[in-house]
C-alpha cells in the first residue's frame, strides 16, 4: 500500500523523527494506528457503560423509582453537606 500524505501529516512525522523518539517514518504511522485502535477500545467500551446506565435508568423509570431534577439535586446536595460532617 503506497499513501500520499497531506504536508501537514509529514511535518508531524519529521517533527517526531527528530524528537528522536522514533527511528522511522512508518514506527511513527505503526504508534499513531496503535493509539487510534486504544481509542476506539475506550469509546466502545463508554459507549456500553452509557448504555448500561441509561437501561438501568429506564428499568427504574418503568418501576416508578424516579425522582425530577430539583428534588433530586437536593438530596444530593443533602448527602454532601451530611459527608462534610462526618470526614470534619
Amino acid at each position: 500500500m503506497q499513501i500520499v500524505l497531506p504536508p501537514e501529516a509529514e511535518a508531524l512525522i519529521q517533527r517526531q523523527l527528530t524528537s528522536g523518539k522514533y527511528n522511522s517514518a512508518i514506527d511513527v504511522i505503526l504508534a499513531a494506528i496503535q493509539l487510534l485502535e486504544q481509542q476506539q477500545d475506550i469509546y466502545q467500551g463508554r459507549l456500553q457503560e452509557l448504555q448500561r446506565d441509561a437501561q438501568i435508568g429506564q428499568q427504574a423509570s418503568q418501576r416508578g423509582e424516579v425522582l425530577d431534577g430539583a428534588t433530586a439535586m437536593a438530596q444530593i446536595r443533602a448527602n454532601l453537606r451530611s459527608g462534610d460532617r462526618e470526614y470534619n
